[in-house]
């Protein structure tokens, strides 16, 4: 008897579970985001939780999680339960990157993780301040430079390993300059070190780099892009302005799940995420104040393609850079 009733468990929590998917989501849902408030992460995420939240009806939470090159926000979600009330703003770092460049990771970026929806392509930009560096007034002039006085310049970037070194490390190994390399810990560092004259460039992302430019704080030599910035029409691309064919250095942000949450729940976030980033509004947002490229592709499935090309991308570039982490 008591066997028997051990047996029938799974069948009795199965219509509970359905019936929890059925009334999701009714109550707060976290976004766990791995970067600091400033960084081009936090800025999306505080934007996207608004309209988000009135579409589902319930408070989003945003919370971030920093450190290890957004390790912690991630295993953070890697260990959520799948049902629905956390989520992941991650990036083309944290599910691609971080996969070649940590040796330990306590989660596996693919298999603990539900893909859910791409939410743009970030550029990068190659900036100087027009105050301690005048002289650098284009690309070409930093290259000159960089060329007489081998290993004489540095670049800064938010961490080891993170897309603003790794496109460092790609624009070094594409125009055969010697730069050194000095990381910082996040965001704010990183862009300080840039403004305050200690270092001579900084590989910013897009979107906190064109409030800078904006600003009047630096100057954009170039965008990692093959078409120039809407939002800043007059930077030319890297590859013009630097003279090197191809130069496009791109990440992306995305949303994931924990792995094993349920298809009705991934199906709703992705459809109510993609209403949102084809709003004209949002767009708009995207475009001109973030630099981003909206997504062109919109499912789980599609987003999932993107992320297995991205691994073995980044693999390469880590692996051409030296970086690696433990």
């Amino acid at each position: 008897m008591r066997r028997r009733s051990l047996l029938a468990l799974p069948l009795l929590a199965a219509p509970a579970i359905a019936r929890a998917q059925d009334n999701w989501p009714n109550r707060p849902i976290t976004l766990i985001g791995g970067f600091p408030n400033s960084s081009g992460v936090g800025i999306y995420q505080r934007r996207l939780a608004e309209p988000l939240s009135q579409a589902l009806g319930v408070n989003i939470v945003v919370d971030n999680r920093t450190g290890a090159g957004g390790n912690i926000g991630s295993d953070y979600v890697a260990k959520a339960r799948p049902d629905g009330y956390t989520f992941y703003f991650g990036t083309a770092g944290t599910h691609a990157i971080n996969a070649a460049l940590y040796s330990n990771l306590p989660f596996d970026v693919v298999r603990d993780f539900t893909p859910i929806a791409h939410l743009g392509d970030v550029p990068n930009m190659l900036l100087v301040s027009p105050e301690h560096r005048p002289q650098y007034t284009d690309c070409q002039a930093l290259m000159a430079a960089a060329r007489a006085n081998p290993g004489g310049l540095n670049f800064s970037s938010t961490g080891n390993g993170a897309s603003t070194h790794l496109a460092g490390a790609v624009f070094l190994q594409r125009s055969g300059l010697d730069i050194l390399h000095v990381p910082y810990r996040g965001q704010p560092g990183a862009a300080l070190a840039l403004l305050s004259g200690d270092v001579d460039v900084f590989f910013n992302q897009s979107g906190p780099g064109i409030a800078m430019v904006r600003g009047g704080q630096a100057r954009a030599l170039g965008v990692f892009t093959r078409e120039r910035l809407p939002s800043l029409p007059d930077v030319p691309t890297a590859s013009e302005a630097c003279g090197i064919p191809d130069l496009v250095i791109s990440t992306w942000y995305g949303l994931f799940g924990p792995a094993n949450l349920p298809e009705p729940i991934v199906r709703r976030m992705s459809e109510e995420v993609t209403k949102i980033l084809q709003e004209p509004e949002f767009q708009a947002w995207l475009v001109e104040n973030q630099g981003i490229t909206p997504p062109t592709v919109f499912t789980p499935a599609e987003f999932a393609e993107v992320q297995r090309r991205d691994i073995e991308y980044w693999a390469e570039v880590v692996r051409v850079s030296g970086a690696r982490l433990d």
